[in-house]
């Protein structure tokens, strides 16, 4: 793989996550002043990964808004539901891995970023291989909800598609995808998948995307009666 210099790394005015917030904004009447870049994370490939800046703008209203925001775009987040074929027992495929919020192993649902032009349904089946080795037909995987939900919206661009995805196995297989190494090495990630009963899964999950995607998939449950 090619070294990516300095120079041929995106600039963030020209990523598209960049764009489409500061679109957002001027579309919901914000008069922005300026934006500060203060740090920019690039992918290995040299694109815009993340970025903290800093805006000045002016509300509709003629109140400044709180500067600070973390970019990082559209991401999903995928439920996927194993279901043994003889009992009809429900099973979370959960990863889990060390995160930067407190150093522990934390437990959560698949989830990845949106690049640029790429479909969030499709990234949502791309991520389930990359994960967790689980290679999914995108016929069984449907959307919870029909548009993202910002994760913080007092810090962060961030919105979250969310989708869930049922497969029938033999217990054998779906204990197979049990405590399974996985991840993108160059993308940092050190990912061990994690399968246990549905109803365990919200004891174990401690981020909101991830009980939200757990408690609106049990909505859909319920629907079923």
């Amino acid at each position: 793989m090619p070294k990516i210099t300095k120079n041929m790394q995106e600039s963030l005015q020209d990523a598209h996550k960049f764009r489409l917030w500061k679109n957002n904004l001027i579309e919901n009447g914000l008069d922005i002043h300026g934006i500060e870049e203060i740090y920019t994370r690039h992918r290995y490939n040299g694109e815009v990964l993340f970025s903290l800046v800093m805006l000045d703008a002016t509300t509709p209203e003629g109140k400044k808004i709180p500067p600070i925001c973390f970019l990082k775009g559209t991401v999903i987040s995928i439920l996927i539901c194993l279901i043994d074929k003889e009992t009809k027992e429900k099973y979370a495929l959960l990863v889990k891995q060390r995160r930067i919020c407190n150093g522990a192993m934390v437990y959560e649902t698949v989830a990845g970023m949106v690049d640029k032009d790429d479909d969030p349904f499709d990234v949502a089946v791309k991520e389930t291989e990359e994960e967790t080795g689980l290679k999914i037909d995108p016929a069984t995987v449907h959307r919870l909800g029909d548009e993202p939900l910002y994760v913080s919206t007092g810090t962060s661009d961030e919105a979250m598609y969310f989708y869930y995805a049922e497969l029938e196995l033999s217990h054998e297989e779906i204990m197979s995808y049990h405590n399974v190494e996985q991840g993108i090495i160059s993308e940092h990630e050190h990912i061990f998948t994690h399968v246990c009963p549905l109803a365990d899964a919200r004891k174990l999950i401690t981020n909101t995307n991830g009980l939200l995607n757990v408690h609106m998939y049990e909505d859909i449950l319920r629907e079923r009666g």
